[in-house]
């Protein structure tokens, strides 16, 4: 029990200050001046995550790149991010006024599957001796983000005392209530203030539903459109099953998620089907097309042939048969014109007698 609780954490899904600063997600006081800082830029709305122009890309299908070492250049992350998916486009951070690297950047891959893939296996990797982490692009698809340099940001170290929890490194630890649990059982442990959660917008501890720190946290998925929600895959809708059960759907809800599901499915399969009957048709008519035009261009050539054939037959004949006549026209000239000289020349000889 002991064991199981001790690995039980959450992670957030949107940021607050307040709750960032807390290792349990349970405070209501800023604990320091950095925390108070990052709680005015949050309230004011000083700072705008889409308006920095050199932010560019697919957030979905970028990814963040930190630790890194500071002598690491853009060719260097470029092949070693290349390992786990095709690299489309990356931006290592410089110092505006040096040009030093800051030590993080952030990589777009070319597909959300590939972006995953770096997500997840890219983490805890070594470059340039260096051990990075990866996380997934929070300044655009975390709502609420303030960065590091306001007060807030994610992580951080013990050493600057600014450290920050609700990130992939730092997950939120869930609330022991139980004092023979806790492990600083000295201390006097207090009930989670629901009501000033709630005053304070903060999300409260997700009671039964909290994760391994050894299970890696999804990265936010791209919201589907009309066309995306026709043709549903199967991945896509045991994720939204589970989206409306961790919302505190009720069983009439899963029921009517899996009845909507499996009429998807039918639907999905049945378009499928008649996709599949008409390329065959078309495959079908095509090869007609093929084996018809094929034919007669075997019997235009087989007739282009023959009458060649018998034309040069035709002739040859013609040929033997004019050659015969004419010799046959000159033998009888010949024979005629010989039969004439004898006649004279007997003629000859008897009136010399």
């Amino acid at each position: 029990m002991s064991g199981s609780r001790a690995n039980a954490v959450f992670y957030a899904e949107s940021y607050h200050p307040i709750q960032a600063g807390s290792i349990d997600g349970t405070d209501t006081l800023p604990h320091d001046n950095a925390v108070y800082r990052a709680l005015l830029c949050s309230s004011a709305g000083l700072y705008d995550p889409f308006g920095d122009p050199k932010v560019i890309g697919d957030p979905y299908c970028t990814v963040f790149v930190g630790h890194l070492n500071h002598l690491t250049t853009e060719d260097t992350l470029h092949k070693a991010m290349s390992k786990f998916g095709r690299v489309k486009s990356l931006r290592l951070v410089r110092h505006i006024v040096t040009g030093a690297s800051q030590g993080y950047a952030f990589v777009e891959s070319e597909t959300e599957r590939e972006m995953r893939r770096a997500y997840e296996d890219a983490h805890h990797s070594m470059i340039d001796d260096c051990e990075i982490i990866v996380d997934y692009n929070r300044q655009q698809l975390m709502p609420g983000w303030i960065p590091r340099r306001l007060g807030g940001g994610i992580g951080g170290k013990k050493e600057s005392g600014q450290l920050r929890f609700g990130g992939r490194e730092r997950p939120f630890r869930a609330p022991c209530m139980d004092l023979s649990l806790s492990i600083y059982s000295f201390f006097i442990l207090r009930p989670i203030p629901l009501d000033d959660l709630k005053r304070l917008g903060i999300p409260p501890p997700p009671e039964g539903r909290y994760m391994s720190r050894f299970q890696v946290p999804p990265p936010p998925r791209r919201k589907r459109s009309n066309m995306d929600r026709e043709e549903p895959s199967h991945r896509g809708s045991s994720i939204d099953r589970e989206d409306r059960y961790h919302k505190g759907g009720s069983i009439e809800g899963e029921e009517h998620s899996h009845e909507g599901s499996s009429v998807d499915r039918e639907e999905h399969s049945h378009r499928r089907s008649s996709i599949d009957k008409r390329s065959s048709i078309d495959r079908e008519e095509r090869f007609h097309k093929r084996s018809s035009s094929d034919r007669e261009v075997r019997s235009h050539k087989r007739s282009s042939t023959d009458w060649e054939e018998r034309s040069d037959k035709r002739s040859f004949i013609h040929g033997e048969e004019h050659f015969h006549s004419r010799s046959s026209m000159d033998w009888e000239e010949h024979s005629h014109k010989s039969s004439m000289d004898r006649e004279r020349h007997s003629h000859k000889r008897h009136r010399h007698y």
